[in-house]
């Protein structure tokens, strides 16, 4: 069974892998079309047409992928006073039960998520034309990416893998 629970994990350590990297790229599309939408306004005198709409929909992109890779981390902002003073039991339990609501969030994510973009799929992208089930569609990807990062964890929870709350840089 820990042979299977470890194999798990190593898939979820690839997977959360392949986020970083389609991560990275959004980040770095962003970063270019916004640079040479400054520099054809301001120095060609003609701004592309297109630019702003691509790279805001980046950071849907970018936003929701970000966040169930930085959950997965440990790196989102945490209230874990409660994890600090409760014993070692109580706070393997308050983890689990947190990673259980977490895990309906994202199921709920998807769920409402996948509705939301069909509902939206035969509107257009003003600039691009593109449908706008691709910006939508954000939402139950996320979802899945925070479900996966929550199998994760519980996995985590279930190897005895030691709990480590990211510390502040002073």
């Amino acid at each position: 069974m820990k042979t299977y629970l470890m194999l798990t994990n190593r898939a979820i350590e690839h997977f959360n892998r392949v986020i970083g990297w389609v991560l990275a790229g959004l980040l770095l599309m962003m970063t270019v079309l916004i640079f040479w939408q400054v520099f054809a306004r301001f120095v060609v005198g003609r701004p592309l047409y297109f630019s702003d709409e691509i790279a805001r929909f980046s950071m849907i992109w970018l936003t929701f992928l970000g966040a169930g890779y930085a959950y997965r981390k440990g790196a989102l902002i945490s209230v874990d006073i409660l994890l600090e003073y409760a014993g070692k039991k109580l706070s393997c339990l308050l983890r689990i039960a947190i990673i259980l609501c977490s895990a309906l969030f994202a199921f709920i994510m998807i769920k409402y998520g996948y509705e939301l973009t069909d509902r939206v799929s035969s509107q257009t992208a003003p600039s691009t034309r593109i449908s706008m089930m691709w910006p939508y569609m954000a939402v139950p990807a996320g979802g899945v990416v925070i479900l996966i990062n929550s199998i994760g964890l519980l996995v985590d929870e279930a190897l005895g893998v030691p709990y480590e709350p990211k510390q502040e840089v002073d």
